[in-house]
């Protein structure tokens, strides 16, 4: 059943897009200032880093030549863009932030971010975006929740032929590539849970396509514990809390 997200759940999603849509283009402009440095044999510039400007005025080209006059404005204001792009990053990772120390009272999906950052390898992102886009609505079983994401299988029939096609991908992209990456910082960092054992124990030093199916499928789980734990309050077996979470 389609469930319409109210005015107040989909202004509160904006933060985390409008965050995702500054970093794609702060990777843009970082690939179109190394690109045009490529074209004159430039290719140990960072332009990240704080002395971009001052980096930029000693450059020389392949010819041990100083950069073309309008070739190096060029760079300059596409520099001047990306900073901007950076302020504003900054500004929407503190909003965010602040929301996470200092849940205000009338956002009633606040203390779910709190809580799932309390969990080591989900960081405040991440919390923040699966709260907005996921579990700000309620499911009545784990299995809408992988279907919701899209995680759920699609079986196709036909005959005396009966095969499973992978996942549906029919649910929030944005959600689904955020709870791969999830799963992947989770073997990492939560080495004794039931969840990264349970994926060890089956894919071992595999490699390659197995490993990447296993992967989606510890995320389904993963997706399923997580919102297990923001409506019972139980944490994911063998999961370990952050320090400073675990000493409040």
């Amino acid at each position: 059943m389609l469930r319409v997200p109210t005015p107040e759940d989909e202004d509160e999603r904006q933060l985390g897009r409008e965050r995702q849509q500054l970093v794609s283009e702060r990777v843009a402009h970082i690939n179109r200032i190394k690109g045009l440095l490529a074209t004159q044999g430039i290719v140990d510039y960072e332009p990240l880093r704080r002395d971009r400007h001052e980096r930029l005025a000693e450059l020389r080209t392949a010819l041990n030549k100083p950069l073309a006059r309008r070739f190096a404005a060029r760079l300059v204001r596409e520099l001047e863009r990306l900073e901007g792009v950076m302020a504003q990053l900054k500004q929407v990772e503190a909003e965010r932030d602040a929301i996470a120390a200092d849940p205000p009272p009338d956002d009633v999906n606040a203390a779910k971010i709190v809580r799932l950052a309390r969990l080591k390898s989900i960081a405040n992102e991440t919390a923040t975006v699966f709260t907005r886009e996921v579990f700000y609505r309620h499911f009545d079983r784990g299995r809408q929740v992988g279907a919701f994401v899209g995680f759920d299988g699609s079986p196709w029939r036909s005959g005396q032929m009966d095969r499973e096609q992978g996942i549906s991908k029919r649910g929030n992209r944005r959600v689904r590539a955020l709870a791969v990456e999830a799963a992947q910082r989770w073997v990492r960092q939560q080495p004794d849970s039931a969840l990264s054992r349970w994926f060890l124990s089956r894919v071992g030093a595999t490699k390659g396509a197995y490993k990447r199916k296993m992967i989606v499928a510890l995320a389904r789980k993963l997706m399923v514990a997580l919102w297990r734990y923001l409506e019972t309050g139980l944490v994911p077996t063998g999961a370990v809390l952050k320090p400073e979470a675990a000493r409040a």
